[in-house]
């Protein structure tokens, strides 16, 4: 008798959707043009990295200028710091949490052995953020503030949205690493003050291999990955083209499924 798989580790990650699958598979065979070269056959191609570009954008409720496609959020979440911390020479210091993904805490433990100052936040019994704690450790010396928007291993929330707001008024700039947010709640970054966002396509049904960065509009940022002019210059390197087609159609799937969702619950309450 043939055994069946019940399969209850999402936050690890999850299958791809089947009409991602269906989505991606013509960009391996017949629209495998280079989006970056000059003729039609490689220009259709870049039009649909575009399109994804926006289905992503809709998701997040930003706009599609802020994303820069990455190969995960682990790259996205070593961008925005590596970025930062070129940014004022007076600014060095790096505060996150005790909680937060070794994406995070492998780069802050180099740089602390480095010389830079970090600060780990603590949370409480329940894995809530110390707030109070958290406004002493941020002064005119921190570069970045970054705190994950739902922990991995608990599901606790972070109040993002008022953190920002606090690493604003020092000063500092704020990274949320939402990867296990993004496809499973509203993000709307619009109406936020939350300057860089991570987010990885394999959470909600995108295959692994494929991410984002948001980077507010008139947000500097020092390129991580440098050579050619691919995303606007802000990472380099040939797209992985079926890979952003899956993440922008498993946006869309997302995107439906969180105002469904939405829908079901105004109609309990009513």
């Amino acid at each position: 008798m043939e055994k069946s798989v019940i399969y209850l580790d999402n936050n690890a990650t999850t299958r791809i959707a089947t009409e991602v699958m269906d989505a991606m598979l013509p960009y391996f065979t017949s629209f495998y043009g280079n989006p970056s070269s000059i003729h039609s056959f490689g220009g259709q191609v870049y039009k649909r990295i575009e399109d994804a570009r926006e289905s992503l954008a809709a998701l997040l409720n930003c706009y599609a200028d802020e994303l820069v496609f990455t190969s995960c959020g682990t790259e996205s979440d070593n961008a925005v710091i590596a970025s930062v911390l070129k940014m004022d020479p007076f600014r060095k210091k790096i505060v996150t949490t005790q909680v937060e993904h070794p994406a995070i805490m492998g780069p802050c433990k180099k740089l602390r052995s480095l010389g830079y100052p970090v600060e780990y936040c603590p949370v409480d019994h329940m894995g809530r953020l110390r707030l109070d704690i958290l406004s002493d450790m941020i002064d005119n010396t921190t570069a970045l503030v970054s705190m994950m928007w739902a922990n991995n291993e608990t599901g606790t929330i972070f109040p993002v949205h008022e953190i920002a707001e606090i690493a604003h008024r020092h000063g500092a700039l704020f990274h949320t690493d939402a990867v296990q947010a993004v496809g499973k709640t509203p993000i709307g970054l619009k109406e936020s003050n939350i300057d860089f966002l991570s987010l990885s396509g394999h959470k909600f049904h995108a295959p692994k291999g494929i991410g984002a960065l948001y980077i507010k509009r008139h947000t500097k940022f020092n390129s991580f990955m440098m050579g050619g002019h691919q995303e606007k210059g802000l990472r380099a390197g040939t797209e992985n083209v079926p890979s952003i087609i899956a993440i922008g159609k498993a946006a869309e799937l997302a995107a439906e499924h969180i105002k469904n969702g939405l829908n079901n619950m105004a109609e309990l309450r009513d």
